[in-house]
């Protein structure tokens, strides 16, 4: 079992930038593969990013080049740093690590 919660979320205009973090807990024997998805008003939910054990990070076009995976496994924090926000970026953030520990998300708002 592994519990995830994810923190950072907020409001911010566009251009802006936020760093999410997803707090983990539990049997974290090994070093977990940690996806990043996100949920917009009357859309599905996204998978936008990715960061293997290894350190190896995949993006959606969406967001490649503008966000940023990262991992501090000591602590089992794990980071997504979102650059030149869009208002097109605004969700509900979470993270997951499979096959299916999810945290509880963090509101991302941008807007002018």
């Amino acid at each position: 079992q592994i519990q995830l919660v994810e923190s950072g979320g907020g409001f911010v205009q566009p251009g802006g930038s936020l760093t999410l973090s997803c707090q983990a807990t539990g049997d974290l024997f090994n070093r977990p593969l940690i996806q990043w998805y996100r949920l917009a008003p009357g859309k599905q939910r996204e998978l936008i990013a990715t960061i293997t054990s290894g350190g190896i990070t995949v993006y959606v076009p969406s967001v490649k080049g503008r966000f940023t995976l990262s991992r501090d496994d000591e602590q089992h924090i794990y980071y997504l740093q979102m650059n030149k926000l869009l208002p097109a970026d605004t969700a509900v953030y979470y993270c997951n690590s499979p096959p299916g520990f999810w945290g509880p998300g963090t509101q991302v708002t941008v807007s002018s």
